[in-house]
C-alpha cells in the first residue's frame, strides 16, 4: 500500500528502474556511440515533451538498440544520424509522439474550434 502512494507522488519505480538500466547500456556504449546516444537523448528528451513514462522508455530503449546494434556492426555514426543530425532525431521522434503533453492541448484546440464553428463544421 505505501508503494502505491509513493509512486503517486514520485513515479512507477519500475520505471525509474528501467531508466537505470538504460542508462547503465548506454554507459557501456564505446565512447563515440555513448557521446551520440548521450547527445540524442538530451535533445529528444527536451524536444520530445513527452509525459507517459512508458513511451519515454521505449523511445530510449529503442534508441539503446539502435547504438547497440550499430556499434556491434560497426556501423559509422554519420550513417545512423546522416549529415543532419536534427533531422534524424525529429524523425526518429515522430514514432513516439502519442506520449506528448502538446498532444492534450492540439484535442483541446480542435474542440474549441468545432464548438465555436458548430457541430458541423460551418461557421453559423
Amino acid at each position: 500500500m505505501a508503494a502505491g502512494w509513493i509512486e503517486q507522488l514520485t513515479g512507477s519505480l519500475e520505471q525509474k528502474k528501467q531508466y537505470r538500466q538504460n542508462k547503465a547500456r548506454v554507459e557501456r556504449l564505446p565512447a563515440d556511440y555513448r557521446a551520440v546516444a548521450t547527445a540524442l537523448e538530451r535533445y529528444l528528451m527536451y524536444f520530445g515533451a513527452i509525459t507517459k513514462g512508458d513511451v519515454l522508455l521505449r523511445m530510449l530503449g529503442d534508441l539503446t538498440d539502435l547504438f547497440e546494434q550499430s556499434a556491434a556492426d560497426g556501423t559509422p555514426i554519420r550513417a545512423i544520424v546522416g549529415d543532419d543530425p536534427v533531422e534524424f532525431a525529429e524523425t526518429f521522434m515522430r514514432n513516439y509522439t502519442g506520449g506528448q503533453w502538446i498532444n492534450k492541448e492540439r484535442e483541446r484546440l480542435v474542440k474549441a474550434i468545432d464548438a465555436a464553428a458548430g457541430d458541423d463544421g460551418k461557421e453559423g
